[in-house]
């Protein structure tokens, strides 16, 4: 058991460098980069398709790398709604780490981006343990999931600098709670933020844009 968990914190060890020196390729370009993690069907791959028209509007220029065990499907939606986008198909593994979204960097227009999300492998459990370079985590969880989610993965909420509750136009057919959403949340991570959002009706979207501009005003800082 201790070699096992000493080849896994050497494993991590390697990712963390890894992911400093992309973070610090963005800070030099003043590139704000964040990190959407979720299960899958949580509706990432909407969300960026509505933030990409939304932002689109202003001249924001997106780009976005794309993770997924098989198939473009997701990266596919991305360049259709008129973004830049790489696929990382990681085949077996349930994560991005560091070194798979260096790869998709390397086959993006950076120089020409005024944002990048990393859209990880649909996941509750291992995208958490990874840093990818990005400057912000966050976490999807949407309505037909349950509010009971942020208990069972406590790990990935804690690692959230936003949560999302998407899909609440449905709430009235589902038993979730926003209120105890927010409180469970607030147990495991009081920094973290809590909004709500339908991306498909654009209910509560200006928050998450508001979101992102705090974001980029934070790292102009």
């Amino acid at each position: 058991m201790k070699s096992t968990v000493e080849v896994f914190e050497s494993i991590l060890s390697k990712n963390d460098k890894a992911a400093a020196k992309i973070r610090a390729d963005f800070n030099a370009r003043g590139l704000l980069a964040i990190n959407l993690m979720s299960s899958p069907g949580a509706g990432k791959t909407t969300l960026l398709e509505r933030t990409i028209k939304e932002l689109g509007k202003k001249s924001v220029k997106i780009g976005v790398v794309e993770g997924d065990l098989e198939t473009n499907k997701d990266a596919d939606r991305i360049i259709g709604a008129g973004a830049k986008a790489y696929q990382i198909t990681t085949g077996q593994s349930c994560h991005l780490d560091a070194d798979m979204v260096k790869v998709g960097l390397d086959n993006l227009p950076l120089d020409k981006l005024d944002l990048l999300f990393v859209e990880n492998v649909g996941n509750l459990v291992c995208p958490a343990s990874y840093d990818v370079g990005t400057h912000a985590n966050v976490v999807l969880l949407s309505v037909p999931e349950g509010d009971d989610k942020i208990p069972k993965y406590p790990v990935m909420f804690r690692r959230s600098d936003l949560v999302i509750i998407t899909k609440v136009s449905l709430i009235e057919h589902f038993d979730f709670s926003i209120e105890r959403a927010k409180s469970e949340l607030a147990k495991l991570n009081p920094l973290s933020k809590l909004i709500t959002l339908d991306s498909k009706t654009g209910e509560g979207f200006e928050a998450w844009i508001e979101f992102i501009a705090e974001q980029k005003a934070l790292l102009k800082k």
